[in-house]
């Protein structure tokens, strides 16, 4: 279902110089996101009223960028989109900075806290330390909620001027029950009809948090949801973001909760906004992008090769658009247009239209000299996509690997002394391995345990098989401790582990590890053939190598979603 957006004064006409396709894309990655991440490319049409083949056009330029697939009638985003709003965070420098703070302050306090940023006369969450608990915050990074339904939007109103005021009537009077932020529950009809005006109460609500230098939410955004705010300003004395503690009436009252948690609260806030004061580290390298991993010299020769390879299908101007976003980052939270054709290898020219075209949708920011990207960034896909897993991530590159060697495909982690199935695509065939998710095996017996356990130090493998019930399951299981201590020094070696009839007669598996953005292996994918139809050898001959590129794009997608985001494994 597609949520309208929050209401907002009429746009200005786009200014000459920007590009309509730039524009036209964007529309559809708003619509996309808005709709859950995943439409039907009829309903893509009708929600931004483009012509089909203008929608076909974006979907396949995106597609070639890596940031959305089309699955049959279907349009889904992906997660290598994630890189742009990456750009913003790693820009801000907020989560960076001041995540470990808030961090810390959740383990102390044993609450959930957040981070949010002004966006317009909303906020946006950029960096969440929850509570695992059955009442608790369940918001996700790039969410977007009302500026009046919440501590922080107290503090940030604080700021405004007539116009924002203006904006924020004019978008409450459109959308009363705040259907525009689907990441809030509606608001009441009684509470959205009620004769006492909006703008008192909420500005009353901003007036105190002034004199108190806090804010409270007193279940604003739902019964039982409480929190108290801080801001945390940069040395000039601006308010950049703001640290929420946020709790349940079942543990505290909104009376209680200031009490409570404001001592550290404050504390944390003083340590953060010594933590801005410190110099951001010096301008470093854009990170590969999803242009197949380009840098900015090569993207010109990846457009000439995307255009000479789709045709009219692959549309430049909306590529480079995009590319655009990437040059921002750690240590480049503001450049000029020089800058910005540098890092992208665009023209000077061309990077000026993208920057005109971005800042006039509000992405971008300028004060005539410098661009700054905005929190309006992380509306494209970065809420739906910060809540992926990891079998999420993996399920659409294993689908691909079946229907490239035909066998089945899985995923699996380390759970104890077994493996557990948490991906899996069947292939189709007359004899086929049938394994469900949540299926645990022995890890010392099968091809994806022995991947996984030669990511894990040699002293804590030798622990483990010392400890584990070495059983044989068919005449071929190795049961010997010291034989299989060789077998995973062999396959941490190699990179790869085959298993031939150990597991089940006739089942022959090979498996590869699956690295996380800091190296570490965090799970193993393979592929199970009947033993009868090759040989071992040419199993790993014929699957190896695509059984690998797999992995290496799982560990790209989980590279981008994973450096803000923890990615679940389950």
């Amino acid at each position: 279902m597609t949520h309208p957006a929050p209401a907002a004064p009429s746009s200005p006409a786009a200014p000459p110089e920007a590009v309509g396709p730039l524009i036209r894309c964007l529309t559809v990655l708003r619509e996309l996101s808005a709709g859950g991440g995943r439409q039907a490319v009829g309903d893509l049409v009708r929600g931004t009223g483009l012509a089909r083949s203008t929608v076909d056009r974006v979907l396949s330029t995106l597609a070639r960028l890596v940031y959305v697939r089309v699955e049959g009638r279907d349009a889904v985003l992906a997660p290598r989109l994630l890189e742009l709003g990456n750009a913003y965070l790693a820009a801000s420098g907020l989560p960076d900075r001041l995540g470990p703070l808030a961090d810390r302050l959740a383990d102390e306090l044993d609450e959930s806290v957040s981070l949010a940023v002004p966006d317009g006369d909303g906020v946006r969450f950029v960096h969440q330390a929850t509570r695992r608990r059955a009442m608790s915050l369940a918001f996700r990074i790039g969410d977007l909620l009302p500026a009046e339904r919440g501590a922080p939007g107290a503090l940030f109103a604080d700021a405004w001027d007539a116009t924002d005021w203006e904006r924020w009537r004019r978008r409450r009077a459109a959308d009363p029950t705040d259907a525009g932020f689907p990441a809030v529950p509606p608001r009441p009809d009684d509470e959205a009809e009620s004769a006492t005006s909006p703008t008192a109460v909420f500005k009353s609500r901003v007036d105190a948090s002034r004199a108190a230098g806090w804010a409270l939410d007193d279940q604003l955004i739902e019964p039982g949801l409480v929190a108290v705010a801080m801001p945390v300003r940069d040395p000039s004395g601006r308010v950049v973001c703001a640290v929420s503690v946020v709790s349940h009436t079942s543990r505290l009252s909104a009376a209680e909760l200031p009490g409570a948690v404001l001592p550290r609260l404050r504390d944390t806030v003083t340590a953060m906004e010594l933590a801005l004061t410190t110099p951001q580290a010096a301008p470093s390298a854009p990170e590969p992008g999803a242009a197949e991993g380009a840098s900015a010299p090569s993207h010109a020769s990846w457009m000439r090769a995307s255009k000479q390879e789709l045709g009219p299908e692959f549309v430049e101007s909306m590529a480079r658009g995009l590319i655009t976003l990437t040059a921002f980052g750690t240590g480049r939270a503001a450049l000029p247009l020089t800058a910005v054709a540098e890092a992208t290898g665009l023209a000077r020219a061309t990077a000026r239209r993208a920057l005109i075209t971005l800042e006039h949708l509000g992405y971008l920011a300028s004060d005539g000299k410098l661009f700054r990207l905005t929190p309006k960034v992380l509306e494209l896909g970065f809420a739906h996509l910060s809540g992926l897993t990891l079998p999420a991530i993996a399920q659409p590159h294993l689908a691909a690997l079946v229907e490239r060697v035909h066998d089945s495909a899985s995923m699996a982690v380390l759970s104890g002394d077994d493996i557990q199935y948490v991906a899996r695509v069947p292939t189709v065939r007359i004899m086929s391995v049938n394994i469900t998710l949540g299926t645990r095996f022995p890890a010392y017996a099968t091809s994806m345990g022995r991947a996984l356990l030669a990511g894990l130090p040699p002293a804590e493998v030798s622990a483990r098989l010392s400890l584990t019930d070495l059983r044989p399951l068919t005449r071929h299981t190795v049961t010997d401790e010291e034989a299989l201590l060789g077998i995973v020094r062999q396959v941490r070696a190699d990179g790869y582990a085959l298993v031939d009839e150990e597991l089940e007669e006739g089942l022959r598996s090979l498996a590869v590890p699956v690295r996380d953005r800091t190296g570490e292996v965090v799970a193993a994918v393979n592929v199970s053939t009947h033993a009868g139809r090759t040989t071992p050898a040419d199993t790993r001959d014929t699957i190896l190598p695509a059984l690998r590129e797999t992995a290496t794009a799982i560990e790209a997608d989980l590279a981008v979603a994973g450096r803000y985001v923890r990615i679940p494994v389950l």
